[in-house]
């Protein structure tokens, strides 16, 4: 039986991402069914025939972006209650609030998530491990029709974060259990990846078992690692290492591994993680508005000389961070011209990269997403440029990293699907869905008995 074919057509611009990073000008695409069959000049596919045609002359088409850490379940109903200057009551409270949501609000906030991440071009993301009923949120998963990583995050030691704990045995069963249940689900557009929460609240007899569990399960792992400077102290006088280095000395580090945040790191754990062959996600909104230094110490461009794979993610939007990793590219791009007063510093062209075909390197899935090539998935997205920030349009490169943002997301496809057209999602009432989102936010702090007033008086 013959697929379903789509042919995009006569795109401004089409930014393939391919290993010669060619940009196809008045540029056709087919795909049959999810993959992309064809990729060249408009005059080349010309008397190319599909069940359905899109007319993209006024558009840069783009692969579907790749969201290396977001935190999806939990946040949006809760989006913007935090003080800039709450400190370290920050985390306890995120997931003292996560910790009481019901399945059926978890799937309602996770489907205004997923709205919000593909309406602005991400079709790929890592939601690390927060969710607590991801059986109830397959729904959103399915209806919304993204490609999502996901699992269960563990922990074996007592935290003051209010993230759970179990025994070792019992976190290793559940981190079994969950890749065994969702692991390739919804047609392979769902993975479930081995999440212990962070090497601080986890045993080494832990992370030895997910590594285990990791290769026996042929999956990949997650985990936040994220230091202050007196934290990688503090780590060294008890271990003699600093907290990469006794990954590194424990065996948990390799290709498998993507290491989240990545702040704290020094230079010569540049080179352990590059030795390990162990990728980085990093989180420049959350970084930034977390007032951690990353323009000054944060080391990406360190990691990309050293050959490091390193994805860009944004964290959680509870912390008001917008979701959509364009945000991520642009900050990419500018935070590290300005801190090391270089403007050499992560060229647009490499920010781009980020967000797309090296993210999907850093997740070890550039076979299949991350380009716009023959052979892979039709994730792909259209920025409509007859918009103020796209104009005049020479580069389209510069135009996307530095001007735009995903407002001016027109159309994305995922796995050759339409799931935004014209700006708006097809696949829920999106005005109703953020309708439902205040009164489950209002109860969720009413039962956490939360509440952050803001420094201005609402009268």
């Amino acid at each position: 039986m013959t697929q379903p074919s789509i042919k995009i057509e006569h795109a401004l611009y089409a930014l393939t991402m391919d290993s010669e990073r060619r940009i196809l000008s008045d540029a056709s695409i087919l795909i049959e069914g999810d993959t992309i069959m064809r990729v060249g000049k408009s005059s080349d596919l010309e008397e190319v025939a599909a069940d359905q045609t899109l007319d993209a002359r006024d558009f840069v088409l783009t692969p579907g972006f790749v969201g290396g850490h977001m935190h999806i379940s939990y946040a949006h109903a809760t989006r913007g209650i935090f003080p800039d200057d709450l400190g370290p009551d920050y985390l306890p409270n995120v997931f003292r609030l996560q910790g009481i949501m019901s399945p059926e609000e978890e799937r309602l906030t996770s489907l205004l998530a997923i709205t919000e991440l593909l309406k602005y071009g991400t079709t790929t993301f890592v939601d690390p491990g927060s969710t607590k009923h991801i059986a109830a949120c397959m729904d959103a998963y399915r209806t919304a029709g993204c490609r999502i990583i996901t699992g269960t995050q563990v922990a074996d030691k007592s935290n003051p974060l209010n993230v759970p704990t179990y025994q070792t045995e019992e976190a290793l069963e559940i981190t079994e259990r969950t890749i065994a249940e969702f692991d390739g689900e919804l047609d392979g557009m769902m993975r479930a990846w081995a999440m212990p929460f962070s090497s601080e609240y986890a045993s080494p007899e832990l992370l030895s078992g997910i590594q285990k569990i990791v290769n026996d399960k042929d999956t990949r792992a997650t985990i936040h690692h994220s230091f202050s400077g007196a934290a990688v102290e503090d780590w060294q006088s008890r271990t003699g290492a600093t907290p990469t280095g006794w990954l590194n000395r424990i065996d948990f580090l390799d290709e498998d591994i993507l290491l989240a945040h990545a702040l704290g790191i020094t230079e010569d754990d540049v080179g352990v993680i590059a030795e390990s062959g162990a990728t980085v996600v990093m989180c420049p909104p959350a970084a930034v508005k977390g007032g951690s230094g990353t323009t000054r110490t944060a080391l990406m461009p360190e990691l990309l000389d050293a050959g490091v794979k390193v994805a860009l993610g944004t964290d959680a939007p509870n912390n008001s961070n917008l979701i959509e990793t364009l945000r991520s590219v642009y900050l990419s791009a500018i935070l590290y011209k300005d801190g090391r007063q270089d403007v050499s510093m992560i060229p647009a062209e490499t920010a781009l990269e980020l967000g797309t075909i090296t993210g999907a390197e850093a997740l070890g899935m550039s076979a299949e997403i991350g380009s716009i090539e023959v052979g892979k998935k039709a994730d792909l997205v259209l920025f409509d440029t007859m918009r103020p920030e796209w104009r005049t349009l020479f580069n389209p490169v510069n135009n996307l990293v530095y001007s735009a943002d995903g407002r001016s997301v027109h159309t994305v496809l995922v796995n050759g699907r339409i799931v935004v057209r014209d700006h708006k999602p097809t696949f829920v009432d999106e005005r109703e869905l953020i309708g439902q989102m205040q009164s489950i936010g209002q109860s969720m702090l009413d039962r956490a008995g939360i509440s952050f007033r803001p420094r201005w008086p609402i009268l």
